[in-house]
């Protein structure tokens, strides 16, 4: 009786949304307004997930072709496995984004609505229908899209930005590349199938693996960038062991060059970004 509604949460990718909602949760924490509203502070990551969801299943509508043709996708997402109809799959699409707007504009306010329409449109339009299929850089344009979160909650909490959410923001957009490289770089058979220009394929292991390095390097830095908004020493060391760490297993699986390293690195990455953003959480309770 349950596979049903589990097919449609599928759609959403709630594992990639675990992701979206925490460094979400992260900025409202940090922001404060909604900590004595737990209720506004539930809707915000509602409409999070919902139009987050909705960019995601129209990911999979329009890739259900694609999809099918990859091992890592075909026997897991309900469209190749014929669990749900195309048709079905869009309109729910359609309907818990509309929804999830419709929060953010009644709720809260037209910034965070906006914010959310234009992450539905880059991601399920431009990212899913040309970045992807025609450029190697698909990946790092298309971070954009997973990246606003914190934005778009903070965005809901005060009717503007800031520089923290920004920076949150290029956080997870730096953190992008080495993750899903990484990914790629065990799963390139994948890619070759569906004929997408993922960094492996088209430049090889060798400059993917110096692109995860120059990366990690990067978002190492930037995280600990923090520090001089507001954050406090204790978060500057955390972050300065997590990124120490993330550079090494980065170098280490760019000397190595096997699937066991490529694995090890993609595997540390999710735990250095639910790291870093818990220990800005933290912090920004403690400070």
């Amino acid at each position: 009786m349950w596979t049903l509604p589990s097919d449609y949460l599928q759609l959403t990718k709630p594992t990639i949304m675990l992701l979206v909602l925490f460094t979400g949760a992260t900025a409202l924490v940090a922001e404060g307004s909604f900590l004595a509203q737990p209720g506004k502070f539930a809707l915000v990551l509602l409409a999070l997930y919902l139009t987050g969801g909705c960019a995601n299943a129209l990911n999979q509508y329009f890739e259900r072709d694609i999809d099918a043709k990859m091992k890592r996708t075909a026997n897991r997402r309900p469209l190749p496995m014929d669990r749900i109809s195309a048709q079905n799959a869009f309109w729910f699409a359609i309907a818990i984004g509309v929804i999830g707007v419709a929060v953010f504009a009644i709720w809260f306010n037209l910034l965070s609505a906006l914010l959310a329409v234009g992450t539905i449109l880059f991601y399920s339009l431009f990212y899913t229908l040309w970045l992807k299929p025609n450029t190697v850089q698909n990946i790092v344009i298309g971070g954009i899209a997973g990246a606003m979160a914190p934005v778009g909650a903070w965005a809901a909490a005060t009717g503007g930005t800031a520089v923290l959410p920004w920076l949150m923001f290029l956080i997870v957009f730096l953190w992008t590349p080495p993750h899903f490289w990484a990914l790629a770089l065990f799963c390139k058979d994948d890619y070759v199938r569906a004929q997408l220009p993922m960094m492996p394929v088209v430049k090889g292991d060798i400059a993917t693996l110096r692109q995860i390095v120059v990366y990690s390097v990067i978002v190492a830095l930037v995280s600990l960038g923090l520090k001089w908004f507001g954050s406090g020493w204790p978060y500057f060391v955390v972050a300065l062991v997590l990124g120490a760490v993330m550079v090494l297993r980065s170098v280490q699986a760019l000397r190595r060059q096997s699937e066991a390293s490529a694995r090890r690195l993609f595997g540390f990455s999710i735990i250095y970004l639910f790291a870093l953003f818990t220990a800005i959480m933290v912090d920004s309770l403690l400070v």
